[in-house]
């Protein structure tokens, strides 16, 4: 009872990750050295149920993050650092991932669930010359491309930067041309 009176009182009785004010319960992040107030956040159902079930995650719904990733207490940015990079295919939290600031300590234990951490299961995406392309890179077209549903054409030499990867197929990485967000093939950029 005392460590959700704690909760409640910094947390000013809503989701440390949302900010809702509904359903909401002490939720202790693993590996955990102890259910204490270092190692604990309150959170709603939904956070929670996401949070501990990656096929109910609804990437809008983490949005919030850009909020709670500033917190000053280490669970709420440790589980803040996960929620990104589980939502990593979303575009948006590379952006948010590569502000955000973990101490050493801190970042040891977001990943020791295995969040963030490459494995050799994922896509290898690679420019015309077979350099790695990895998120937030940028590049340079190679030749002039027609973007589809639009008149647009992309000239050659045009800069993108800061890339996201299809995570479903290494042949495709999505960015901003003109302001606009278009799907592009590897095969016609080079990184820079």
């Amino acid at each position: 009872m005392r460590l959700e009176n704690e909760l409640k009182s910094r947390s000013l009785n809503s989701c440390e990750l949302c900010k809702t004010t509904e359903k909401l319960k002490i939720y202790t992040l693993q590996p955990s050295r102890g259910i204490n107030l270092s190692d604990s956040i309150y959170a709603c159902s939904i956070c929670i149920s996401q949070i501990e079930n990656s096929s109910l995650i609804s990437p809008n719904h983490w949005r919030c993050i850009n909020e709670s990733m500033w917190s000053e207490f280490s669970a709420v940015k440790v589980i803040s650092w996960r929620m990104l990079n589980r939502t990593i295919s979303s575009g948006w939290s590379q952006g948010l991932l590569d502000m955000m600031y973990l101490s050493s300590d801190d970042l040891e234990w977001a990943k020791a669930l295995g969040d963030g951490v490459e494995d050799d299961i994922k896509l290898i995406h690679r420019d015309v010359n077979g350099v790695i392309l990895k998120s937030g890179d940028s590049v340079v077209l190679v030749k002039d491309l027609k973007v589809k549903g639009s008149s647009m054409t992309a000239k050659q030499g045009v800069a993108i930067r800061r890339i996201s990867l299809d995570h479903e197929n290494d042949n495709y990485i999505e960015g901003k041309i003109c302001g606009q967000n278009i799907v592009i093939i590897t095969k016609y950029v080079k990184k820079i």
